[in-house]
């Protein structure tokens, strides 16, 4: 019996110190508590300063004061609850999380910034930097990258599956792109042996769909019309990434920026360690005529009028979707730059 009391005791102690081990001492929540005050104004600096030098600053000086408040011990468990121009996403396993926001120099030309911090076991800082170089490819879409040569993202969502004893976690990314299209991202992180991140891979079956499939397809993209409000989301209980359909509004389908939802929907399944294109997430649909169409969607020479794409597509959602929604993302970062509709409310998502 003495020897399972001191067992007991000594198993109180270890979880004790375990706890204590990880969490912020008053000192340091009061430390962090004002650094970021002053990272939420320049947060909002690099959105709102009307030039791109004053952005420029602003966003370096933030850089700085989020590396500096993320080497305190246990800064891990640290929110950034007020960082609203700062997207921050957590893995399901508590593994990591991701910071993710966006710079512009002007309405033309948008770079994202991040950083991947790991949670230790000892409280210290493990960080990899996201570094965007988009601008230097021309085919982002097949290649396997680090985060010294990220494709660059707002990432609003995140899904972890597991396939042969490893985790893979789906990022669903925000790109504002140019001022003429948007582009949301599927892109499926994983760490390798020395647990670097690595992201993308041959993780796309599009057996069914427009890409070749025995092209390479290292992360699937969606880009639309920049007023195209294109959905796109993980769905718990479909387990699926469901988003819209897209169509182009002057039967242009090689110019993405030409590209609307026109109310179907489309989707990824995870099967075998891959997503596997759905091309018709929701089987069922009316037959010609069973359907009143009291406002056509295309007019008499065939053109798609896109508002009325968008109210289709809204009124699909509502008879469509399973009764328990996605969670709603958090939006990337509030609106300055004109004609950038950024995250103007949660249907930019």
């Amino acid at each position: 019996m003495t020897q399972i009391r001191t067992f007991l005791l000594l198993l109180v102690t270890l979880v004790a110190i375990s706890v204590s081990a990880q969490t912020l001492s008053p000192q340091a929540k009061a430390y962090m508590r004002k650094e970021e005050d002053s990272m939420r104004n320049y947060g909002r600096q690099m959105i709102m300063e009307k030039t791109a030098t004053q952005r420029f600053t602003a966003d370096s000086v933030f850089i700085r004061m989020l590396v500096r408040s993320l080497k305190t011990p246990n800064s891990f468990y640290y929110p950034f609850d007020s960082l609203e121009t700062v997207s921050r996403i957590y893995a399901p396993d508590s593994s990591f999380r991701i910071f993710s926001w966006q710079w512009a120099r002007d309405e033309d030309y948008f770079r994202q910034r991040g950083a991947i911090q790991m949670k230790t076991s000892d409280g210290s800082l493990k960080l990899f930097p996201l570094v965007d170089m988009s601008e230097f490819t021309t085919a982002p879409q097949d290649s396997i990258r680090t985060g010294n040569n990220w494709i660059g993202a707002i990432y609003y969502g995140i899904v972890m599956k597991t396939f042969n004893n490893k985790k893979y976690y789906t990022l669903l990314g925000y790109d504002d792109n140019n001022m003429r299209s948007t582009k949301k991202w599927i892109e499926v992180l994983s760490f390798d042996e020395s647990g670097r991140p690595v992201f993308g891979g041959p993780y796309f079956s599009m057996k069914d769909g427009k890409v070749n499939p025995s092209a390479s397809l290292a992360r699937y993209c969606l880009e639309y019309k920049k007023e195209g409000r294109a959905r796109m989301n993980y769905d718990q209980e479909m387990d699926m990434i469901v988003y819209d359909h897209l169509i182009s509004e002057s039967n242009e389908p090689d110019k993405q920026f030409t590209m609307v939802p026109d109310g179907d929907y489309q989707g990824f399944k995870w099967q075998n360690g891959k997503w596997v294109f759905i091309d018709k997430v929701f089987d069922y649909k009316l037959k010609d005529g069973e359907a009143p169409m009291p406002s056509p969607i295309k007019d008499a020479t065939g053109k798609s009028d896109e508002l009325r794409l968008i109210e289709q597509s809204e009124k699909n959602i509502q008879k469509n979707q399973p009764a328990k929604q996605p969670a709603t993302p958090a939006k990337p970062l509030p609106k300055k730059v004109s004609p950038k509709k950024q995250a103007k409310d949660n249907d930019t998502y």
